[in-house]
């Protein structure tokens, strides 16, 4: 499993260190620091920033996440890219989108995209991603948007057995939007994940108590990605009605 560390972390270019020789995943409207980034770390994707529009309430820029998708598809560190989506929009609004941005970007750059899979969608939408794309991420929306929750498992539960053979095993790759948390991606077959964790609170000072606590930002990024990066996410689903543990899971 790759862990794409959400970015860029709190400091100076000083603290951006943290992602040498990890996996980055920087994000369309918050990149200033996105040169540096790419540069340090061992491979990268793009987030298409509609969810921090959205917390925001901004309008997605569709046309400048185009061009800041074109100007790094091609470097050799880049991995994939999240197709833009309509977070709050139900399955239509988000194919309205999507066949906007087919008619935009050439072939080249759809095929190194990943469609957005909301959990509050149809999973015959599901369904028809496995057969189409060749790597889906899956986004916690609706009434499924709290990640852990009772709720959200029971949804994820039904979606692993759409995105899964009879063996447990994925169909297609699985990127897990939000999910880049041990005690979620170790239960669940994914190829990635994500979150801004870390990004998040090695600033926090009140966070960092005690004399052996790290008061550098790199030296605070570098514990969490460590303690998240020790663990491994399941081989296998295992299918069930309720959320069970993984026997089969190594790390």
């Amino acid at each position: 499993m790759i862990h794409y560390h959400g970015t860029p972390l709190s400091g100076s270019d000083q603290a951006q260190l943290a992602f040498s020789r990890r996996h980055a995943m920087v994000t369309f409207g918050t990149n200033k620091k996105t040169e540096l980034i790419v540069e340090l770390c061992q491979s990268f994707c793009i987030d298409n920033g509609a969810f921090s529009a959205w917390k925001k309430n901004k309008r997605f820029d569709i046309d400048g996440f185009a061009s800041f998708v074109e100007q790094w598809h091609r470097h050799p560190g880049f991995d994939f890219y999240v197709m833009p989506d309509v977070i709050d929009g139900d399955s239509s609004d988000n194919q309205r989108l999507r066949s906007q941005w087919y008619k935009m970007v050439s072939s080249e750059i759809w095929n190194g995209g990943a469609p957005v899979f909301h959990l509050h969608e149809p999973l015959s939408v599901l369904r028809d991603f496995t057969k189409a794309y060749s790597r889906i991420c899956l986004g916690s929306s609706g009434e499924f948007a709290v990640v852990g929750s009772q709720s959200w498992w029971q949804r994820m539960s039904e979606v692993m057995n759409v995105v899964t053979d009879e063996l447990g095993r994925p169909i297609c790759k699985l990127h897990g939007l939000r999910m880049l948390d041990p005690t979620i991606f170790s239960h669940l077959p994914l190829a990635s994940a994500d979150s801004t964790n870390v990004a998040r609170n090695c600033g926090i000072d009140n966070a960092w108590r005690g004399s052996y606590a790290p008061s550098k930002n790199e030296t605070r990024a570098l514990v969490m990605m460590e303690r998240i990066e020790s663990h491994a996410s399941a081989s296998t689903w295992e299918k069930s009605a309720d959320i069970t543990q993984n026997f089969q899971l190594f790390g």
